[in-house]
C-alpha cells in the first residue's frame, strides 16, 4: 500500500534524525549483514516503520521514551501491520543500547526460515 506524500517525507526526515538507539541497530543490520535487506524509516500505509525487510515481512520497531503513553497507539498499529501479513518484533531503546548483540539474535531468530 502507497503512503501519503507527507508521510513519506516524514520518513525521509526521521532517517536524517534517528536517534542514538536507531543508529546503533543500523548499523547492526544494514548491508545484508544478517543475510536480509533491511530499509530503515520505511513508509508503510499511514506508518512509519523504524526498520522493515520487505522479503520476510518483517518490522524491527525501537521504542524509546516517547512510546511510554502511547500502548494503544502502538497496539492498534501493530494490528494493522499484521492484518497487512507484517510481523512485528519491539525492543525498548534502553535494551539496543545495553544488549545490541541479543537484540540482533533475536532479530536473526525471526529472520530465520520456519523449520514446521
Amino acid at each position: 500500500m502507497r503512503s501519503p506524500d507527507f508521510i513519506r517525507e516524514r520518513a525521509k526526515s526521521m532517517r536524517r534524525a534517528m536517534t542514538a538507539p536507531e543508529k546503533t541497530l543500523w548499523f547492526l543490520l544494514r548491508r545484508n549483514s544478517l543475510g536480509c535487506h533491511f530499509r530503515r524509516q520505511h513508509p508503510i500505509g499511514p506508518f512509519i516503520l523504524d526498520f522493515y525487510c520487505a522479503a520476510l515481512r518483517l518490522c524491527v520497531a525501537v521504542d524509546g521514551p516517547v512510546h511510554s503513553g502511547q500502548a494503544e497507539r502502538d497496539e492498534r498499529r501493530t494490528n494493522w501491520l499484521k492484518k497487512e501479513g507484517i510481523m512485528v518484533i519491539r525492543f525498548s531503546a534502553e535494551e539496543v543500547e545495553t544488549r545490541s548483540a541479543g537484540v540482533v539474535a533475536a532479530i536473526a531468530r525471526a529472520a530465520a526460515p520456519s523449520t514446521a
